[in-house]
């Protein structure tokens, strides 16, 4: 384990991370920056999706926002997993979810996709790092960046859109696999130089988003997900970050999960965290429903109570399953922090 970092020997987040089994569980949540937080919805009413991703004071502001509010154990840059693409030479709006304009399904325009340097990916990102880092500095508060996984980014690339069951990239792989390979080498790189300078830049761990992986059965995922996930990981081995892997609707890749060479496998809402710990040697990450937090505060505590006592036996940091849901009160945020901090991993009473 490298403790390289100014902030490891006092984030609980970090400790976790690494395996520790703590006392109490470290709390962040997916889309804790954002959309439900008036101060960041003032932000967005002056400002296009992609200008708040592209300037470094606007990311920076949206990143903290939350642990203005919160006293959450790490912050998560405001960003897209999107946001290395068109440094690729493709074309992407949000409308509200992110448009690829000419979706890629023929060699040619696989090919025209050029591999830039990690300099040239998207330098608004790293310096956004460095603003948010100078912010935390000397504060217990991690930052962690973040890519889509290979795969998901091909999901996005040959569908074009958001879609219910992305038909036609399941149909590109199995119709063109070796057209899918060179496309996922291709996304693997870029995705190793963009976490790479994340890294260098001040990230503190980084997640890999799989939002797609479990739209595919075991066969498929070993294929074509699997290898490249690990390429990425491997990549990244001896930097010194926590590596942290989501795959949503994928309890039935667990087995497979199992040989990620990452820190942390993060887990969503559909299976009790007891229960996962049965495939997964990683700490594990999660997994509050994010519907939760639209319940009054007694089902808060009562729910945020279960997947305590369901992480306990091993490392755990406590998350929701996804993100956080738009119309979210912020106050119910607040009560879920609260009863997440006074819970006492290592007292057999409160088990």
């Amino acid at each position: 384990m490298n403790t390289s970092s100014t902030q490891t020997a006092t984030s609980l987040f970090l400790r976790a991370a690494w395996g520790e089994d703590t006392p109490k569980a470290p709390l962040w949540l997916m889309r804790q920056a954002g959309r439900y937080l008036p101060e960041y919805l003032a932000i967005k009413a002056r400002s296009s999706f992609w200008e708040m991703v592209r300037t470094p004071d606007l990311a920076a502001e949206i990143t903290l926002q939350p642990l203005r509010r919160f006293p959450l154990d790490a912050a998560i840059l405001f960003s897209d997993i999107m946001t290395p693409l068109p440094a690729m030479g493709v074309q992407i709006e949000f409308s509200p979810g992110p448009v690829v304009a000419d979706p890629l399904r023929n060699p040619a325009q696989i090919e025209a996709l050029r591999l830039p340097e990690a300099q040239e990916i998207a330098p608004y990102v790293a310096e956004a790092i460095r603003l948010v880092r100078r912010e935390l500095a000397g504060k217990p508060v991690a930052l962690i960046g973040f890519a889509g996984a290979p795969l998901t980014l091909a999901t996005y690339l040959v569908q074009g859109s958001g879609s219910k069951d992305y038909e036609d990239l399941r149909a590109f792989l199995r119709q063109e696999p070796a057209l899918a390979h060179r496309l996922l080498h291709k996304l693997t790189e870029l995705t190793i130089r963009y976490l790479r300078m994340q890294i260098e830049a001040g990230a503190e761990a980084i997640q890999l988003f799989d939002s797609w992986a479990g739209l595919h059965d075991g066969e498929v995922y070993r294929t074509f997900g699997l290898p490249y996930n690990q390429a990425v990981f491997s990549a990244l081995t001896g930097l010194g970050v926590p590596r942290i892997y989501l795959a949503v609707g994928a309890s039935h890749l667990y087995p497979l999960l199992a040989e990620l060479s990452c820190e942390v496998v993060s887990v969503d809402w559909r299976m009790p965290l007891d229960q996962v710990r049965r495939f997964l040697p990683h700490t594990l990450q999660g997994n509050l429903d994010p519907a939760v937090l639209l319940a009054p505060p007694a089902v808060i505590t009562q729910e945020a109570q279960k997947v305590l006592k369901s992480g306990l036996g091993g490392a755990h940091i406590f998350n929701l399953g996804h993100g956080v849901i738009r119309t979210t009160p912020p106050e119910h945020v607040a009560h879920l922090v609260e009863v997440v901090h006074q819970f006492n991993r290592h007292n057999k009473e409160s088990a």
